[in-house]
């Protein structure tokens, strides 16, 4: 089963930009489906990326058109950009994977935007 860890969180403004890298060791990470969650203080965890074994990719209404998740299999590492950062978009960012082997999930990487 793949083992996640996420890094790239931190504090940013209100229009800036940060980079999230999800790093996946274990074998056979092509064929896990990824997918960015994201868990606000008070809030349910919410999906807000995912990209599927074949590239496809789709997007919480909330991050459409600033956030692209993207994959490099060769580096076994998924990514999210984000980019026009919102104070809303303050939550610690967490890594998904699943597969028919089954499921992981990273520790977490918080994400401040200050307004």
């Amino acid at each position: 089963q793949v083992q996640l860890v996420e890094s790239g969180g931190g504090l940013v403004q209100a229009g800036g930009s940060l980079r999230l890298s999800c790093a996946a060791s274990g074998s056979m990470f092509s064929s896990y489906t990824m997918a960015w969650y994201r868990q606000a203080p008070g809030k349910q965890r919410e999906a807000a990326a995912t990209i599927t074994t074949t590239g496809a990719t789709y997007y919480a209404d909330s991050v459409k058109g600033r956030f692209t998740i993207s994959r490099d299999n060769a580096k076994n590492t998924a990514y999210l950009q984000m980019n026009s950062l919102k104070p809303e978009d303050t939550a610690v960012y967490y890594c998904y994977a699943q597969s028919r082997a089954g499921t992981s999930w990273g520790q977490g990487t918080q994400v401040t935007v200050s307004s």
